[in-house]
């Protein structure tokens, strides 16, 4: 999907907005427009993200993603439907978390070049981003963690919040 359209529009109703103001002002609100284009970029990948996320959450069949693709994005639907299976028998990747569940924190993950090869081959198998697969792996894991003691694990129960050595660190060798 292309954004460019989009980012011109604000880009006119801005300019339309001062057109009756003099030369001066015209050209700030020029200046803005620019400096604003990618702040508008990022709001409208944000907002096709959080639709992307409510229809998946409303969607039984399919996860929708929104992808970046140069300055651009891409809509990706990949339906899950239980009937068709991955060809391995693999199940499909649990979907995003719902739109209410939170903000998005950024971290820093170190592993050795060879998982991390092994990381990208198999989230290009599966369409996604290496970031996306990551992030599913994560929660497929807490799920399955969930899952098996019917509690959340143990670096998550709220009676553990802020005590000391309630955070697990570490390195993962694969």
């Amino acid at each position: 999907m292309e954004l460019e359209p989009y980012v011109a529009q604000i880009r006119e109703g801005l300019s339309t907005a001062v057109s009756a103001a003099d030369v001066e002002v015209q050209r700030t609100a020029a200046v803005l427009a620019g400096a604003l284009e990618p702040a508008v970029r990022l709001a409208l990948m944000t907002a096709l993200s959080d639709l992307a996320a409510e229809v998946t959450a409303a969607w039984d069949d399919g996860v929708v993603e929104v992808r970046l693709d140069g300055r651009d994005v891409r809509v990706v639907v990949t339906r899950t439907d239980r009937e068709a299976e991955e060809p391995d028998g693999a199940e499909a990747p649990p979907p995003p978390p719902p739109p209410d569940g939170g903000d998005i924190s950024r971290i820093t993950l170190r592993l050795l070049d060879e998982i991390k090869t092994r990381a990208e081959r198999a989230a290009s198998a599966q369409g996604v981003s290496l970031n996306t697969w990551v992030s599913q792996a994560v929660q497929g894991a807490l799920q399955g963690a969930q899952g098996r003691s019917g509690r959340p694990p143990r670096a998550e129960r709220p009676e553990d919040h802020g005590r000391p050595g309630s955070r697990v660190r570490g390195w993962v060798v694969g």
